[in-house]
């Protein structure tokens, strides 16, 4: 009876509902997502606004630290104010323009932005930051000229190819003034390499212009340090050679080493002293002070608006979404669940039908159908062969049972004496039942695991000379010389029972095929980590469309040939389940009239200890 399956446990039902619900959490997470974003968004539009008004500042810094007045700027701001999407100006103390990239009669904003001023502003030495001092841009009097110029770079190359010679990976940096300073990468102390050679005062030597720039400097600075107590006398400031402009008194120069500044207040007067001297110095290669303004002009535009119709939109997309999730999951759960329908009734039907299923597609489903399929011909294979080993077993055993039957009749009738000759026959026909169940038997351990071995250290050619010693009065009788060969030592870790099983069925199927003036020949050899096992006749041979079926249950080349002449059809099926339990293989090989070579191959072991 077909079951009925509940509505809600249906695969289209769950499919939908499942859709329903991400189309949902999608819709609801987009919506959270661009409420998220667009305040992000204009979060990093602010910070980018600012880092824009820093990049603004510090380039019309770096312009007025470089020229001496404002004569040329309105290129460079509107360049600016096109690159940065900013209104700039540039006014005097008192408003008056200097230049502005907006048209003419723009209001300025309530409030400058920052003063330009690079003698007391560095916004050079630290990306987006203003600090406090000069900054290092202005030059002046420092400026190298190009002889000067040629001839520090000679030096500092000389001093650079010194360091390597110590393992050190200097680099040469250029100062804004044109001189060359010799670095390492990581900051480390030349002296800590012993490179102490290589400071031979040459490089950081003052050059004539530097030398006059620091005269006129300590010329400046002398007064204020008298009226500090700081009294150079005849010493000099020197210049020291930070590429940054980093030191203790700001851009670059410190007092003579013999002024004997320590620190403290001292040390504070001191560097103010410099400041001072240092930009009444550079004042005429500066640009005046200017007021900058930034701005966007009146208007601000919106930057994010979720008002009735936004979010009438917002309702409308969502619902849009929906409708083409549920529809598009409806199709594809539709196309899903038609082969599955047709997987269900085919294996509804009874067994014996062997029913198939079509394989319309290649995904998934396509593949659990194409396996239904393979399933359904192995059992009908299954089935198959059932049938056929019930028919072999029952004819197998009804031959025996009917000749002990049909004596014993015969017997009790009074029509046949039981003399001797009679009551051989009667035994020779039970040993021969007898063994078509103990074979039986042992198939079906083997097919259950459940094969049980006695594992010894076994020599191969003891188990030959056995198996032969078994096997001689049958081969004598047949008129065929049975022989052994075995080459060097060869040990298997295998159950001697089992294995004279294996070997004497295989030499008692050559002996039913050999003719008489034949031979049969048991031969053992080592081959790598496995001993071969070979039992090889002299016969009629087996045609090659039946050499895949020799090891088949109830099989025999000749269909007409009897019990008598062919066995049972169990041996050599027993001789491969004995041989897989030990862990090896069986294999035949044969030409029609040039015999039969039957192999095993098994896992050889090591000697044991007390072998010679």
């Amino acid at each position: 009876m077909k079951r009925r399956i509940p509505l809600r446990k249906r695969l289209v039902v769950r499919l939908l509902s499942v859709s329903a619900l991400i189309a949902v959490c999608s819709v609801a997470a987009t919506a959270w997502l661009a409420v998220t974003t667009t305040t992000s968004a204009l979060k990093e539009e602010q910070g980018q606004d600012l880092a824009a008004d820093n990049r603004i500042l510090a380039e019309l810094s770096g312009y007025a630290a470089t020229h001496p007045d404002w004569s040329g700027v309105r290129h460079a701001v509107r360049d600016l104010a096109a690159r940065t999407g900013r209104r700039i100006a540039l006014t005097t103390a008192d408003r008056t323009f200097v230049a502005d990239s907006a048209a003419r009669g723009t209001p300025l904003p309530p409030r400058p932005a920052a003063t330009v001023d690079p003698l007391r502003t560095d916004t050079y030495t630290e990306s987006g930051a203003q600090l406090s001092g000069i900054d290092p841009r202005v030059v002046g009097p420092y400026r190298l000229p190009t002889k000067e110029r040629a001839e520090l770079d000679a030096l500092a190359a000389k001093r650079k190819h010194c360091y390597q010679r110590f393992g050190m990976q200097p680099t040469v940096v250029r100062s804004v003034s044109g001189r060359p300073v010799v670095t390492t990468p990581d900051g480390t102390d030349p002296s800590a390499y012993g490179a102490l050679e290589c400071e031979d005062g040459q490089l950081n030597t003052p050059t004539p212009t530097e030398q006059r720039a620091l005269d006129a400097l300590s010329d400046l600075a002398r007064p204020c340090l008298g009226r500090a107590g700081l009294h150079l006398g005849g010493g000099r400031l020197f210049l020291t050679f930070d590429p940054s402009g980093k030191d203790p008194f700001g851009g670059g120069y410190l007092l003579g080493k013999y002024a004997k500044v320590a620190g403290g207040e001292p040390a504070r007067v001191a560097r103010g002293c410099v400041q001072d001297a240092r930009r009444a110095q550079l004042e005429p290669y500066v640009a005046p002070e200017a007021e900058l303004f930034l701005g966007i002009g009146d208007q601000n535009p919106a930057r994010f608006d979720m008002s009735t119709a936004n979010k009438g939109k917002v309702v409308g997309v969502a619902g849009l979404v929906l409708a083409v999730t549920v529809a598009v999951t409806a199709l594809v759960a539709v196309r899903l669940v038609r082969p599955l329908r047709a997987l269900t009734a085919a294996a509804q039907q009874p067994p014996e039908l062997h029913v198939r299923v079509p394989v319309t597609t290649r995904d998934e489903t396509g593949i659990l159908a194409e396996a239904f399929n393979d399933l359904t011909e192995r059992r009908e294979r299954l089935e198959a062969q059932r049938k056929a080993m019930v028919s072999d077993i029952a004819h197998e055993l009804r031959s025996p049972l009917t000749n002990i039957r049909g004596w014993l009749e015969v017997v009790r009738d009074g029509v046949v004496d039981p003399d001797p000759a009679l009551l051989d026959s009667l035994h020779e026909e039970a040993l021969v039942l007898q063994r078509i169940i103990d074979d039986l038997q042992d198939l079906s351990a083997a097919d259950a695991g459940t094969l049980r071995l006695h594992r010894e250290p076994l020599r191969a050619g003891d188990l030959l000379d056995q198996v032969a010693a078994a096997h001689r009065v049958a081969a004598d009788a047949a008129g065929v010389a049975l022989r052994t060969r075995t080459g060097d030592a060869a040990w298997l870790d295998a159950d001697p029972v089992r294995m004279r099983q294996a070997l004497g069925n295989l030499v008692s199927n050559a002996l039913r095929h050999t003719p008489a003036d034949g031979t049969v020949t048991l031969a053992a050899r080592r081959d790598g980590d496995d001993v071969v096992l070979a039992v090889t006749d002299t016969g009629s041979g087996i045609a090659p469309e039946d050499l895949p079926h020799v090891f088949e249950r109830f099989w025999r080349a000749e269909k007409s040939r009897s019990r008598r002449t062919g066995g049972s059809g169990l041996g050599l099926a027993i001789v491969r389940h004995l041989v897989a339990a030990h862990g090896g293989t069986a294999a035949a090989a044969s030409e029609p009239g040039a015999g039969a070579v039957f192999t095993l191959r098994l896992p050889a072991m090591a000697p044991p200890a007390d072998e010679p």
